[in-house]
């Protein structure tokens, strides 16, 4: 039997899947402890239970996720606005040497699932599937570019990156915290904790401060930038080359937003927008998982456990060895690599959730708490899509 949804039916049943999600993070403490989303944990559900169906002949289920992409786009638009290069200058040179060090991150984790999945004979976007796309960019970046790498004729794309992506939200979350207490007990760290300014801290927080009356303003400064940015994608593509459909947005987004900083002609909703952009996201991501095809995972089992396990020793070597030593061998620097688990592998919930866990048992990291947001989320996502886009259009 085929069960056909319409797209009103499909967001409603998106919907159920999150108030779902919603509910049993809310009554269960290992959901919460590993800031897994809501919409993932209904939709893995709810996934379950059409691969069930599937799988016994019961039922299949069709859905028109047409408004899937539109709350992408809404997203990933709201991701640009975060650029602000004001904020980025500010934070000095520490704020520098950790985005390059972020951006080391990336090129390395897609380079790790590229050769690991040469070395399995795989095909090299199959190992995309384990890189930075789920890694570093988490469950919004796997829905995104899930579909872009089926358009290139890998199967079941978008499972395999929004399960790498679960995975991920775990892994970090288990291994942040015990590597920043590791660090901080071995090497005998807490005398080098030293109170900081966080003015900084506090000057962004206003600007994300939100207004009921200021949200159609803000709503209609990301459709501005999503019309102006499809112009834009069309002229990207000229290139040749592939890029997510979100890009060109992306971009208009983040120059809109650093025009309103250096110019001052005219203000960015930036908590209206992150709000907007929180329920997009959360749309998207329900969307996307009520359409995952789970049994497209049992052939890929194995060499996907072999690639994951690559990412995870990947995280612990760069983050104990690279990013401790680079950002000083102190206690801020054991702080941010408990952190940098955390959005690399997961997402920046996940980052402060594993630097809160040391900080209360030590001492606050004014310094880690300004540099893992605002790179983790304000650039990241943004850098690491124009890092994928060229990864898979040189393999």
């Amino acid at each position: 039997m085929k069960i056909q949804l319409d797209m009103y039916q499909t967001i409603a049943v998106a919907v159920v899947v999150l108030m779902l999600g919603k509910f049993l993070k809310e009554r269960v403490e290992l959901l919460e402890r590993f800031c897994i989303p809501a919409p993932v944990i209904g939709g893995v559900i709810f996934a379950i239970f059409t691969c069930l169906c599937y799988v016994t002949g019961i039922a299949e289920f069709s859905f028109d996720d047409i408004l899937k992409e539109v709350f992408m786009v809404f997203f990933f638009t709201s991701v640009g606005f975060q650029a602000n290069l004001k904020v980025l200058k500010s934070g000095g040179k520490s704020m520098i040497v950790f985005l390059g060090l972020v951006i080391g991150l990336i090129v390395l984790q897609n380079g790790t699932a590229v050769g690991l999945a040469k070395f399995l004979h795989l095909d090299p976007l199959v190992g995309m599937c384990t890189g930075s796309i789920p890694m570093t960019g988490g469950h919004g970046t796997a829905g995104a570019f899930g579909p872009v790498l089926e358009d290139f004729g890998i199967s079941g794309a978008t499972t395999v990156c929004t399960a790498a992506a679960t995975f991920g939200l775990v892994a970090g979350s288990v291994m942040g915290g015990p590597l920043g207490e590791r660090l901080v007990e071995k090497r005998n760290l807490l005398k080098t904790a030293i109170p900081e300014d966080d003015s900084l801290l506090l000057e962004e927080d206003k600007k994300h401060e939100r207004h009921v009356k200021q949200y159609p303003a803000a709503f209609f400064q990301l459709v501005l930038a999503m019309g102006i940015g499809t112009v834009l994608s069309q002229v990207l593509s000229m290139t040749g080359m592939t890029f997510p459909i979100y890009i060109g947005a992306m971009i208009v987004a983040a120059v809109m937003r650093n025009l309103s900083e250096y110019t001052g002609k005219f203000p960015i909703y930036m908590g209206e927008i992150n709000g907007i952009g929180g329920i997009s996201l959360s749309m998207f991501l329900g969307l996307a998982m009520i359409t995952l095809k789970l049994w497209q995972l049992a052939e890929l089992a194995v060499p996907m456990l072999l690639l994951l396990t690559g990412q995870v020793l990947l995280m612990f070597l760069y983050t104990y060895f690279v990013v401790f030593s680079v950002m000083g061998k102190d206690y801020d620097a054991a702080v941010i690599c408990s952190g940098t688990c955390g959005f690399g592998m997961g997402a920046t919930p996940n980052a402060m959730a594993n630097m809160q866990a040391v900080c209360e048992k030590y001492v606050p990291s004014v310094k880690a708490y300004l540099l893992i947001p605002i790179v983790g989320s304000l650039f990241a996502d943004f850098i690491n899509s124009l890092v994928i886009t060229l990864f898979i259009n040189f393999l």
